[in-house]
């Protein structure tokens, strides 16, 4: 069975372009620190979610959409290129909140190695964020699946 990456090569026609976060984890949460309620940090990680680029339809399929979650998840991860020890994804949601979170996800995630990935503490990252305690029980379930698929994708298990 062909891989993953082996299809993507084969049906690039569009200029597939990969999550590239504005700024590091440690930013993030500072600006987390800098709202006074969650109403505002919800609508900030909607306003990251709307900075990502766009997923091509064409990439919208069965075979990259992320089991688990509540909200349509489409995740594709970066063919190997010049520096293939880094990693990197596209994805996109139907949910806005999803897709904001895709964005904390591209912080945490973009342009690490495997060694760093299987390294990051999420669940701390998460509770740093105060993330654990503010998403529903679905929402909360869809992020670990998503974790999930970045670990898989980045170790090379597709």
């Amino acid at each position: 069975m062909p891989s993953l990456i082996a299809n993507l090569r084969e049906v690039m026609t569009t200029d597939l372009k990969m999550i590239a976060p504005e700024m590091n984890f440690s930013e993030l949460a500072e600006n987390f620190e800098l709202f006074d309620n969650w109403e505002d940090r919800y609508r900030y990680i909607i306003d990251l979610g709307r900075k990502l680029p766009p997923l091509p339809e064409e990439f919208k399929t069965d075979a990259t959409k992320v089991r688990g979650c509540m909200s349509q998840v489409w995740m594709v991860p970066s063919p190997p290129t010049g520096d293939s020890n880094k990693f990197s994804f596209a994805a996109d949601s139907d949910a806005h909140i999803v897709k904001g979170l895709i964005a904390v996800l591209g912080i945490l995630f973009s342009n690490k190695t495997t060694a760093d990935i299987t390294q990051i503490d999420t669940d701390g990252a998460f509770r740093q964020l105060g993330l654990d305690q503010h998403l529903s029980p679905t929402r909360r379930n869809g992020l670990i699946s998503m974790v999930a698929k970045i670990k898989e994708y980045a170790s090379g298990a597709i």
